[in-house]
């Protein structure tokens, strides 16, 4: 089985840089999380506007601070330092919540669901679509997260406190030209 990806803390990742980012703050409006992602992507160059994907993932990061972290409560802030560049995309999203308890309980979830598909054990597998807790809704499920490891190949770290979240895309060079075989 190829390596387990998993959410990891670390204040002192170089992730968490902020160096020559931009920076918005919003309140925590549910209803206006695609316009808050939309302001960001904007200033994306197009050789890595794999639009759809990117937007999707910065929008999943976006709503899980508003609505996990700040509990839809429109007086909280999610703040976002972005850079982009043809080769990358730097995001860190941080919240006013109490931070993800439950990161190690997702680990592990996240390892059986990967042993079971691994396995092809789909009648284990079954229990492992979704991870939930105490304070999940119908929605809920845990997606965006096993989307997110597989999506930010230069890293997904969450600060100490788990309130914040860094995450790197690395993009390929893209070349132009003709390619000749033999």
């Amino acid at each position: 089985m190829n390596e387990i990806k998993e959410l990891r803390c670390d204040d002192n990742d170089v992730l968490f840089d902020k160096t020559d980012m931009l920076y918005k703050e919003f309140p925590s409006d549910f209803r206006q999380i695609r316009y808050f992602t939309l302001l960001i992507v904007q200033s994306a160059p197009m050789e890595i506007k794999e639009i759809n994907l990117l937007e999707q993932q910065i929008s999943e990061v976006i709503k899980n601070a508003v609505k996990h972290g700040n509990k839809c409560d429109t007086k909280k802030k999610v703040k976002v330092w972005y850079s982009f560049s043809p080769s990358h995309a730097h995001l860190i999203v941080e919240d006013e919540g109490s931070g993800f308890k439950d990161l190690e309980k997702w680990n592990e979830f996240n390892r059986k669901r990967l042993e079971y598909l691994h396995t092809q054990n789909f009648e284990k597998l079954a229990d492992y679509v979704s991870f939930r807790t105490k304070h999940s809704d119908d929605q809920d499920g845990g997606n965006a997260l096993f989307a997110a490891l597989e999506y930010w190949n230069g890293g997904f770290v969450y600060n100490g406190k788990r309130n914040g979240v860094a995450m790197l895309k690395k993009f390929p060079k893209k070349r132009h030209g003709v390619n000749i075989d033999g």
